[in-house]
């Protein structure tokens, strides 16, 4: 990593379809359906609804077979009305759909959590890929690593990057070089170690795999906007990431603007910066510099604090040197900076720039200085990128997933019931998930989780326990209250 100044980090092109990324392309922006797979006519008119919104890869869920065969349908239905978009299948728990998928798609990602390394599934899948010229996303998810790696590393950013490294290598043995590799985690603070871990150990290794981005399970609204942001934001800074996706529990149409907003504000990220004390910064690492133990909002400074204030088009950078540079290393800092636009705008470009300083525990506040914003939506925007960044909670936090294909039901509205009936549960982390796939995994540090286990039925979760199983949806929003209340965390 260059802390003196941006550099976007070298890769090698991969094709997916007609969208080429990594090289000196531009970061491409992706979502992803949540029809039914199987809903041909369903699955065609969203992609197109995607493509429409400006993302040039649309990926698709590919639980089963019935799934992978309707790309067969899928794919000439789309270029018949005449769009080019690059379609990903993403297969779990069934290696073998990924076969069926690679027949028409143009990438297919495969979570190496469910893969077993001597069954040759892999080296055949790269065969058929290679054949068609369809490239492969290794795609690591924090919640459900292979259980080897799990007893090695445990569930760390260390225990991804072995996940992933594993199957790098058996494609470089293969001579397979089509290969994109993601890290993902509702956690920003894992999601942004495990990726800048991943990249010292493929420099290690001199390989130059694109990587894509993205924060799982972000929410919806401006506390969903922010998480990704935070997250992708503190990568970009890096100059990591060649693809991205926002994940939202939205209509994926939503997701766009959003991610094409983060590409934008990282075009330009001028400036050099010299840095005086480079030993006190750990980015693999979360270290506090001081001493302040809970990180303030604009409406907190005091005159123990120095404020800085950003004026270049890289005040990811400005900010770290500066502080890098203090004489007084523990001095407490609030990062200050100016920001034009509409709330979105401004909530997603703060906490892009900002919430890397805090996820290295670098920064001790964030003042955003935009007038033309009430007192109220300022404090809302701080509050959640410094939750989002995991060093202050302030509200109930939502592990949202985007819904898929897989999801059996209103995600997006059962959420808002949610939220309406617990939003005031002050430092509570509540899963929302479509379904038992990343589901019980990617929630693993809530408090309390609501997952879609079949057609109406949902299973209810305290930490990693289920409490109740498949009981009908309409019951579900009122037990989940009542254990809440039974474990001693309900106020009213």
């Amino acid at each position: 990593m260059n802390l003196t100044k941006f550099s976007r980090r070298k890769s090698l092109e991969v094709a997916i379809g007609s969208t080429v990324i990594g090289g000196n392309n531009p970061i491409a922006v992706q979502s992803m359906t949540n029809t039914a797979t199987a809903d041909v006519a369903a699955s065609v008119a969203q992609i197109e609804r995607i493509a429409d919104a400006g993302a040039p890869i649309v990926r698709l869920t590919a639980q089963g077979r019935k799934e992978g065969e309707a790309f067969e349908q899928i794919m000439p239905a789309l270029r018949r009305d005449g769009y080019s978009t690059a379609i990903v299948a993403d297969i779990h728990f069934v290696p073998q759909i990924a076969s069926i998928a690679a027949d028409y798609v143009d990438k297919v990602r495969i979570n190496p959590g469910n893969y077993r390394t001597d069954s040759g599934e892999l080296e055949a899948l790269i065969e058929k890929c290679r054949k068609r010229g369809v490239a492969l996303r290794i795609g690591v998810n924090h919640g459900s690593l292979a259980r080897h790696i799990v007893d090695k590393f445990g569930d760390t950013p260390q225990g991804m990057v072995a996940s992933a490294m594993e199957f790098l290598r058996r494609c470089r043995e293969a001579n397979f070089d089509q290969v994109v590799v993601s890290m993902k985690s509702s956690n920003t603070r894992v999601m942004v170690h495990a990726y800048r871990l991943l990249v010292e150990a493929m420099e290690a290794e001199d390989m130059l795999y694109p990587i894509h981005l993205g924060v799982t399970e972000a929410g919806n609204g401006i506390e969903g906007r922010i998480k990704s942001a935070v997250g992708i934001g503190a990568l970009l800074a890096d100059g990591i990431g060649d693809t991205i996706r926002v994940s939202l529990t939205e209509a994926p149409e939503n997701e766009i603007p959003v991610a094409r907003m983060l590409v934008e504000h990282f075009a330009a990220r001028e400036g050099e910066f010299s840095v005086t004390y480079p030993e006190r910064y750990s980015p693999t690492e979360y270290r506090r510099r001081s001493d302040v133990q809970t990180p303030i909002i604009h409406s907190e400074v005091t005159d123990e604090f120095l404020v800085l204030d950003a004026v270049s088009t890289n005040p990811t950078a400005e900010w770290r040197a500066a502080i890098l540079n203090l004489e007084c290393e523990k001095q407490p800092v609030v990062i200050r900076r100016r920001y034009e636009g509409s709330l979105e705008q401004v909530a997603v470009c703060a906490a892009a720039d900002m919430g890397q300083l805090l996820l290295d525990g670098l920064a001790d506040g964030v003042w955003v200085d935009a007038p033309q914003l009430s007192e109220q939506e300022l404090t809302e925007i701080e509050l959640n990128i410094l939750q989002a960044s995991r060093v202050r909670i302030s509200h109930t936090e939502y592990i949202a997933c985007p819904s898929c294909g897989r999801t059996l039901y209103d995600i997006e509205g059962t959420l808002a019931q949610i939220k309406a009936k617990t939003s005031h549960l002050k430092g509570l982390k509540i899963g929302v998930m479509g379904c038992i796939v990343n589901g019980p995994g990617e929630m693993a540090d809530a408090d309390y989780g609501y997952v879609g286990a079949a057609a109406g039925k949902i299973t209810l979760y305290k930490g990693r326990e289920v409490v109740c199983r498949n009981i009908p949806q309409e019951q579900a929003l009122d037990r989940l209250i009542e254990i809440i209340k039974e474990n001693g965390d309900w106020t009213e």
